[in-house]
């Protein structure tokens, strides 16, 4: 992807951003918990999404789209498939299977293309192993892909040493087949699960950070949702309009999430103008965000609820480079494991760029500095290769390995371009 400089300010409302990706994963696996049809709008039409969806119906369940809702019927029992299930690029997709599928009669194999297959999933399969599952794989079931003999366990208690929504779920949801759970974690991290299993009526309760969840006695209730547009997504635009001289833009229908806005805040402390106006509630709150471009962003340091923006960590740290001083980010080492080394990937792109950047151990230091073009590696992380498209809207961009951008973002170039942008996007 080629990104040109723009040579306007933005000035436009953006009311087709990108379906919640975490949101969409979750409504197609967690159909299978009922036994009635579950109603999805607003479905993520993306690879990784979809992926998910074929393996839904590849364990039994019919799937009807009519191009405005997906209506899925699961099966009266999870089939056990003749095929390896392929999760394609998405981490949360392989983490929710390993869980739902590990407290299931028969034998299942997940796979995924070569750089979630290199993802750390012992953190799911050994606490899984541990309480009776048979979960084998590359390098001590540490790599996919990952053999799953399903079996159902006694009722456990988990103390999770760091903050993930994707341990949390998958051991929900092996729980929910089994014999229940206490679950406890250091910190609150995205709480979706929670939120859709107890509006499907399990069994589930919080006590600050401890949760306890009894075993389903009875199928759950179907959903019935409109996904809400996800704000890791738009956060891409919501930084572009603060950079870039001029521009005001509305972002529409944004998931508003408290575990899924702390960049927001965080560029509220940088003095970013930002606006939030809640629309609606149900399984969530859900609203506009209103961004203005805000030329006196100042440097900040990041240390708390970082598993509330390590999505959003490339793309901040865009915003570190464009503000005056020094932005420190700490006790993020777990963006050394996502869809790339996000610590190590960001900060050689931006010292490419020019920008006075070094790497932490759990995270990085940046100083705002004059970016200039370059041609950067994304390393096949979609998130990386948008982040740094945003930064080509004030300088310049060539971004390899774009075309990743496809298995969370299908329109992000569609959009840009809608913005005024130049872009050669052949690889998206």
């Amino acid at each position: 992807m080629r990104i040109y400089p723009l040579e306007k300010s933005l000035n436009l409302t953006i009311d087709d951003i990108a379906a919640d990706k975490s949101i969409s994963h979750r409504c197609a696996i967690f159909s299978l918990l009922s036994d009635k049809p579950s109603r999805i709008r607003n479905y993520l039409r993306a690879g990784d999404t979809l992926n998910t969806l074929k393996i839904v119906q590849l364990l039994g369940a019919k799937v009807e789209d009519n191009g405005s809702e997906i209506a899925i019927m699961p099966p009266q029992k999870i089939k056990e498939p003749n095929e390896i299930l392929e999760c394609g690029n998405s981490g949360t997709a392989m983490r929710l299977f390993m869980g739902l599928l590990a407290a299931q009669e028969g034998f299942f194999v997940l796979s995924g293309d070569r750089y979630l297959n290199s993802r750390p999933m012992a953190r799911i399969a050994k606490p899984l192993n541990d309480m009776g599952a048979k979960i084998d794989g590359v390098n001590n079931a540490n790599n996919a892909p990952l053999c799953i003999r399903g079996s159902k366990f006694e009722r456990f208690s988990f103390e999770g040493k760091i903050a993930s929504a994707q341990v949390k779920s998958a051991l929900l949801l092996a729980a929910l087949y089994s014999n229940g759970c206490k679950f406890s974690e250091p910190e609150l991290s995205r709480d979706h699960t929670e939120r859709m299993l107890a509006g499907m009526g399990a069994d589930i309760k919080r006590d600050d950070l401890e949760i306890t969840l009894e075993p389903m006695k009875a199928p759950l209730a179907p959903l019935d949702i409109d996904v809400p547009n996800d704000p890791s997504s738009a956060f891409f635009f919501a930084v572009a309009a603060l950079i870039i001289p001029g521009s005001h833009i509305i972002l529409k229908n944004i998931l508003l999430n408290k575990t899924r806005i702390e960049a927001y805040k965080i560029l509220e402390k940088m003095g970013a103008e930002i606006k939030f106006h809640k629309t609606s509630s149900k399984y969530e709150d859900i609203g506009d965000i209103e961004v203005r471009y805000s030329p006196n962003l100042k440097g900040v340091e990041v240390s708390e609820n970082i598993s509330w923006l390590i999505d959003e960590a490339p793309a901040l740290a865009i915003a570190f480079a464009c503000a005056k001083g020094q932005s420190k980010l700490i006790n993020a080492k777990e963006l050394r494991v996502k869809e790339s080394d996000r610590i190590a990937v960001t900060i050689n792109a931006l010292k490419q760029c020019g920008v006075d950047a070094s790497e932490l151990e759990d995270g990085f230091i940046i100083n705002g500095s004059e970016a200039k073009f370059a041609t950067i590696d994304s390393h096949g992380d979609h998130r990386i290769a948008m982040s740094f498209a945003v930064l080509g809207l004030k300088c310049g961009m060539q971004i390899e390995k774009s075309e990743f951008i496809a298995t969370s973002f299908p329109n992000f170039a569609e959009i840009l371009k809608k913005m005024g942008a130049r872009v050669e996007d052949r690889a998206c």
